[in-house]
């Protein structure tokens, strides 16, 4: 299997890349005709006020915790919110309702890992699936009065629109190597960074002051923020038993990871001081097997290890599979602005307050009971 991390990180031209560059030649052409037909006065509007989160890249940049970490707060400011997800590496065709805020009415292998870890972490928001967002949206307005919508990877969505449109950038690597896939990690152009409000660095702890104002030159009036991807805690599902990342310092782990950059949650756990005994990755999204996490147990035991470990977002799809085990554990992530929560907020609280200044505006309701009944 290709090591797409490796081909993805490397801007040097190889012979062996040529069947890569044709593919990407041609799903570029496909995109920017995408681009070029779309017409924005075509896009439907949800009843409420929709933010969008997403990249440029195929994943590694922390959608999910970053739609947790939006979700919570709009939670807390007791904003009927609703969480919209495509459903990645789901079964389900329809729109679907995960989670009423309450209980958890799916499973991962009917509509996405990713699905089931906002419903599993989230605590009175609803989650919906819909590969058609303004469905999944109205779903959601209809059966729970939702008027505050999130749509977890929504940069690509060009058919809703948005009334704060977020991008997340890993900072030390935003582009890869700047060729759309396959070949590289490019959904799109760099270019149409342009349509994004905001950006959020991501894993910009690591980003120095010259980095940052290389990003600052580059996105001249885009509001520009920090974010690091910080461990929360270490979870025993069998043992129904947490415990602070600090669990982790001097012991011996076997891990595994199947998440855009893989190689990345190696770093996460050594950086903890856990000693990696074993590690093995697997593409995103991958559908484990019984077999697999059988062999994972198995080099666990031939490496000594006092603990299995992986991603949070990898056990939704392994935990049926792996027998009562008390040593198995997943890490929990939380998605952190660093110094710039206050002003990340207080823009998001704008903008709401605009829309709801614009809803009261004479004509308003006329002009959207019309765009209403044109669809």
């Amino acid at each position: 299997m290709p090591d797409w991390a490796r081909i993805h990180e490397d801007k040097k031209f190889r012979a062996g890349y040529l069947p890569l560059a044709f593919l990407s030649s041609l799903y570029g052409t496909a995109v920017r005709l995408r681009l070029k037909l779309f017409n924005k006065e075509n896009a439907r509007s949800l009843p409420g006020f929709t933010i969008s989160i997403g990249n440029l890249t195929a994943g590694g940049t922390g959608k999910t915790p970053a739609t947790l970490m939006l979700a919570e707060w709009a939670a807390a400011e007791g904003l009927n919110a609703a969480v919209l997800s495509r459903g990645y590496g789901g079964a389900n065709k329809k729109a679907t309702i995960v989670s009423d805020g309450v209980r958890i009415l799916a499973d991962p292998e009917t509509v996405g890992d990713e699905a089931c870890l906002l419903a599993q972490r989230l605590k009175g928001v609803p989650v919906v699936v819909s590969k058609n967002r303004y469905h999944g949206g109205l779903l959601a307005h209809n059966r729970f009065n939702s008027s505050f919508f999130i749509l977890d990877d929504g940069y690509q969505h060009l058919a809703l629109k948005r009334d704060l449109n977020l991008l997340l950038l890993d900072s030390l690597s935003p582009f890869g190597n700047g060729r759309l896939l396959p070949w590289g990690p490019l959904r799109e152009p760099v270019s149409e960074i342009r349509r994004a409000d905001a950006v959020i660095l991501t894993r910009a702890l690591e980003l120095n002051d010259k980095g940052m104002a290389e990003f600052k030159k580059a996105l001249v009036g885009v509001q520009l923020f920090r974010a690091d991807h910080v461990p929360e805690g270490v979870i025993f599902p069998s043992g129904d038993q947490s415990y602070p990342p600090a669990f982790l310092k001097g012991r011996r782990v076997a891990a595994f990871a199947g998440i855009g950059r893989p190689e990345s949650f190696r770093e996460t756990l050594m950086g903890l001081g856990a000693e990696v005994s074993f590690f093995k990755p697997f593409p995103d999204h991958h559908p484990f097997t019984g077999d697999e996490i059988r062999s994972l147990i198995k080099e666990k035991n031939n490496a000594g290890a006092d603990l299995i470990i992986t991603t949070e977002k990898d056990w939704m799809r392994a935990a049926s599979l792996f027998p009562e085990d008390q040593s198995a554990a997943y890490l929990t992530i939380r998605f952190d602005l660093m110094d710039d929560k206050e002003r990340f907020f207080t823009m998001v609280r704008e903008k709401f307050n605009n829309k709801k200044a614009d809803e009261c505006r004479p004509g308003y309701k006329h002009l959207k009971e019309n765009h209403h009944a044109l669809e």
